[in-house]
């Protein structure tokens, strides 16, 4: 959704149109289970590729809020470093009433945000569907939209990933990690129904984190 100029304070919340398109997804979504330094505030990202055959491929991506002291969320050691423009989002309060959910949004920019960490990536031919190709693919989209002073002169990461065990909805199952790159981690697997899911995380953040996964409720 996309809106024009001023928004009026009774703007609708677009996450609202985002569920909705969420349940044209063949196969359940994915994403971290519950735990104390995360905060999954429904920000989930939907993309499509249609043919003359309907929907080819799909996918929905979460972002979550990191709580790096989750019992004192005031604790100073809780907030992002913000850039200029960061703090102009956070801080340049326009003089007219805004949307609930928008002031929500801007207050969120204080936190450090795991941006499309989780991806559940569906397609409607299974031989097109490999979870190594999908993995690199999540993380290079990551690096290059929220890395770009990292990323001037990197070429795409197009190496080898490596076996590990992921678990699932409390199920151990094969896997691929990408443990090479100095600024996230990323590691996928197959759901079975032509599903994969990957995550592409933040190596400042691995610390705090609990690395499984399990189907996500819709949340609106």
């Amino acid at each position: 959704m996309r809106f024009e100029g001023v928004l009026p304070e009774d703007a609708p919340d677009p996450r609202i149109g985002h569920a909705r398109r969420l349940e044209l997804m063949p196969i359940p979504i994915i994403g971290l289970v519950p735990q104390p330094s995360l905060e999954d505030v429904d920000m989930v990202g939907f993309q499509y590729g249609q043919d003359t055959r309907g929907y080819s491929e799909m996918s929905a991506s979460i972002s979550y809020t990191l709580w790096r002291n989750p019992a004192d969320r005031s604790d100073p050691v809780n907030l992002a470093e913000l850039d200029g423009q960061g703090r102009q989002m956070v801080e340049g309060i326009p003089p007219w009433p805004r949307p609930r959910w928008l002031v929500e949004q801007a207050e969120r920019l204080r936190y450090p945000q795991l941006w499309e960490a989780v991806r559940t990536t569906w397609r409607r031919d299974a031989s097109e569907l490999s979870v190594g190709r999908v993995l690199s693919d999540h993380l290079n989209h990551v690096l290059i939209n929220r890395y770009r002073r990292e990323w001037p002169g990197r070429k795409a990461w197009t190496g080898h990933a490596a076996e590990v065990t992921v678990r699932v909805d409390e199920v151990d199952v094969r896997g691929l990690a990408i443990d090479t790159d100095p600024l996230v981690y990323a590691v996928g697997a197959s759901l079975g129904d032509n599903g994969v899911v990957t995550a592409v995380l933040p190596r400042n953040a691995l610390g705090y984190l609990r690395i499984e996964f399990e189907t996500r409720r819709q949340r609106l």
